[in-house]
């Protein structure tokens, strides 16, 4: 009995991801010892850098530029993929047209298209957006396609059979069963927006997670872009775990685990 409650404690601990921490801090700090501040700042150097930005206001008026870009680009993306999505997944006419296109520009990384963006759009907000909008929107809309083309067909022949018609086939069959997989994609186009936010500010901006990184390397703070790197990090898991969370619970009955 007691072997398999030390079992089940360090089954816990190693759940949790505190060794894994433990180990990770351990290299850093080892590593860091080797070299200034400027090459490699410790895991102490970098929490003093974090303290600072917090203290002085400076990461948190870059985080709200930044989640406020990333939640227009995304949540557009998430307006206009998911209804292309469902008829480019249903209708073979509309696939027919998509299709090439789609298999074409979703290679098309969105840093590739700053230059473009920047003449189309302007230096503000607005090509920031759309390039968070251009990044998220592949994700969501090539897994909503796969959601309607994987339904079971078992499913639509008996609601036909049932006297179901197109339309309500579609939205009572169909869509429900496609909404796991556009979840996935949701999820995939907000890691997206996160990226393309950050490369975005890098090459162009005046605030923002990657406006601090980037200025941070260019006078020597490295401790500071350290700073803005881990806050990014944090800013993504939590994200992530909330989105799924709320899907979890607000979408269980459509499949969504």
């Amino acid at each position: 009995m007691a072997t398999k409650e030390k079992t089940g404690i360090v089954e816990k601990i190693l759940r949790c991801g505190i060794i894994s921490w433990i180990i990770f801090f351990t290299l850093w700090a080892f590593a860091a010892f080797n070299y200034d501040e400027i090459f490699l700042p410790s895991p102490i150097e970098t929490w003093k850098a974090l303290v600072k930005v917090i203290s002085d206001g400076t990461l948190g008026a870059d985080i709200i530029a930044s989640l406020g870009r990333i939640g227009k680009g995304w949540g557009l993306a998430i307006l206009t993929a998911i209804p292309i999505g469902l008829l480019t997944g249903h209708f073979k006419c509309v696939r027919w047209l998509v299709e090439p296109l789609l298999n074409l520009l979703r290679f098309i990384p969105a840093i590739a298209l700053t230059s473009m963006f920047l003449i189309w759009f302007g230096v503000d907000d607005k090509s920031k957006v759309a390039l968070i909008l251009y990044a998220a929107f592949f994700p969501i809309l090539v897994n909503t396609i796969a959601g309607v083309v994987t339904t079971d067909k078992s499913l639509v022949e008996a609601a036909s059979c049932m006297g179901a018609g197109r339309i309500r086939v579609f939205f009572t069959v169909i869509v429900p069963s496609s909404v796991p997989n556009i979840f996935t994609g949701v999820r995939l186009g907000l890691s997206s927006s996160i990226i393309c936010v950050i490369a975005a500010e890098m090459l162009v901006g005046g605030d923002g997670l990657g406006y601090l990184i980037q200025s941070s390397r260019m006078y020597y703070k490295t401790s500071w872009a350290f700073a803005g790197i881990i806050t990014l990090a944090l800013i993504g898991f939590i994200a992530d775990r909330l989105l799924s969370f709320v899907g979890k619970k607000l979408l269980k009955h459509f499949g969504v685990k």
